[in-house]
């Protein structure tokens, strides 16, 4: 082994089990919690964006400026990327009419932008090397474009697409299934499969929340957003306290 190589732990948990059952949680409280706020509510899209674009800054502000990984505050700022992403998508494709396809696609360039910016800039976009401001920067920027572009494609899936909330969470379930196959059987980068199954999970949450609080006629449960985001909390803090989290090791 180089004798010269650094190990220092990140300010980003382990990429585990526990990891991907909390994100999808995550996802899918930023869909019923984005909609609490801006439908239940009345405020409107805008406005929805506008509060949890707020919190969104706040807590990563909070997360850069952490001098260690706490999980609490890590979800949290995960939590801040759905709600704000669910508003945002929203806000483009009904508010300014760009529509599902539109704004999957729109959605889809920036996040490519950012990944590709964020190589050229520091040469690796692997969550092992998010262990400086800038590397944080835009692990963020990159975590917020792909919280939007889930919502969206969630609901083009769902909507556009007709596959309904059900069809589309299998859809995207299985797309997920196929992501750990190919972990576990093939060769493939493992940063492009985090990545991959990172912006997956999403669209998952979003069509499981919406099935969740959408009315009987759209094919939901009518559930109360305010229950069922509440109870999504809950299992979060639960599962974070159950899997205990740890900060991902990172080599320089």
């Amino acid at each position: 082994m180089n004798t010269s190589t650094e190990h220092a732990l990140a300010k980003v948990p382990e990429v585990t089990l526990g990891f991907w059952l909390i994100k999808i949680a995550a996802t899918t409280l930023g869909e019923t919690g984005g909609d609490a706020v801006s439908m239940s509510m009345h405020l409107g899209y805008l406005v929805g964006t506008g509060i949890f674009a707020v919190i969104f800054l706040a807590t990563v502000v909070a997360q850069v400026k952490a001098k260690a990984f706490h999980p609490f505050l890590y979800w949290t700022t995960i939590v801040a990327t759905t709600t704000v992403g669910t508003t945002l998508a929203d806000f483009a494709d009904r508010s300014l009419g760009i529509g599902y396809a539109g704004g999957s696609g729109l959605l889809l360039a920036l996040l490519l932008g950012s990944l590709f910016i964020w190589h050229r800039t520091l040469g690796s976009v692997s969550v092992s090397t998010v262990s400086s401001p800038k590397a944080e920067a835009f692990y963020w920027l990159t975590i917020m474009f792909s919280q939007t572009l889930g919502t969206a494609l969630g609901d083009w899936t769902a909507d556009t697409a007709g596959l309904g909330y059900a069809g589309a969470a299998v859809v995207f379930g299985g797309s997920l299934a196929l992501v750990v196959v190919a972990y576990y059987w093939t060769s493939v980068s493992r940063t492009l499969l985090f990545w991959a199954a990172f912006i997956l999970t999403r669209p998952l949450g979003a069509v499981v929340g919406d099935f969740l609080d959408k009315p009987p006629s759209a094919g939901g449960l009518a559930l109360s957003r305010y229950s069922a985001s509440a109870s999504l909390m809950a299992f979060m803090l639960t599962a974070i306290l159950l899997f205990r989290q740890r900060a991902a090791r990172t080599v320089h």
